[in-house]
């Protein structure tokens, strides 16, 4: 089966890549359309020429690899980002797997991601790009799946139990637990972007915290809460 996990950045995403992956009968890989984007809409991100030049760059190459038909009781997750989904990026191949949306708080995002990068509008978080995904499954009534990514970090074994049963997987204790590390199947962005999952062995306990928005992000913060809000309410 295949598992398209829909997430923005900063949002426990690869975390739940790392899960998966140490089941034994799945392959991960981790956001393919990176490139692509980075291609199209040449935004400076770090390390946007080594990108480029290393994974595929167009649709029918990418469409390909993530459509590949798996082997029997094989599972292919796929970390996908969704404002790597840019304007006439087809989306024709979403009954191909289970799609799964991992929501996150966007004060939480916000916070985590100016630390890392400059945020220049709401598509840099993903969150809108995010719900148009989500209510075109809505609409077409394909099955669909919505994560809190705090309810994972409340408790792990609970929500990742139930997210194997809505996937009708076996749930096994390897999700919970991994050993620290670089993995060959993250993208070279990882020296930039994964230094804290690198060093974790599980998730990281859920911790109780106010976080203040800048005021001058305040009109992104508030059109992602009202996407994050609409979202939430079909979380497991």
């Amino acid at each position: 089966m295949i598992i398209f996990m829909w997430s923005g950045p900063r949002n426990l995403s690869t975390a739940l890549m790392r899960s998966f992956e140490n089941r034994n009968d799945t392959k991960v890989i981790d956001e393919p359309f990176y490139a692509y984007y980075l291609k199209k809409t040449q935004l400076n991100h770090p390390m946007k020429k080594e990108i480029i030049n290393h994974y595929p760059t167009s649709q029918k190459q990418i469409l390909k690899i993530i459509t590949e038909k798996t082997k029997k009781n094989e599972i292919f997750y796929q970390k996908h980002m969704t404002h790597h989904i840019i304007k006439n990026t087809r989306l024709d191949w979403l009954n191909k797997g289970h799609n799964c949306f991992l929501i996150r708080h966007p004060a939480k995002v916000i916070n985590s991601y100016i630390k890392k990068n400059s945020l220049m509008n709401i598509d840099d978080i993903g969150f809108k790009k995010q719900y148009e995904i989500f209510n075109k499954l809505k609409k077409n009534k394909i099955n669909y799946t919505v994560i809190n990514a705090d309810m994972i970090l409340r408790d792990p074994s609970k929500t990742i139990k139930k997210l194997c049963k809505i996937l009708k997987i076996r749930f096994t204790k390897k999700m919970l637990n991994w050993p620290k590390g670089k993995r060959s199947s993250d993208g070279i962005w990882s020296k930039v972007w994964y230094k804290n999952v690198e060093l974790s062995n599980s998730f990281s306990r859920f911790k109780k915290e106010k976080y203040n928005v800048p005021k001058k992000y305040n009109d992104i913060y508030e059109e992602s809460l009202n996407y994050y809000n609409e979202m939430n309410q079909y979380s497991i």
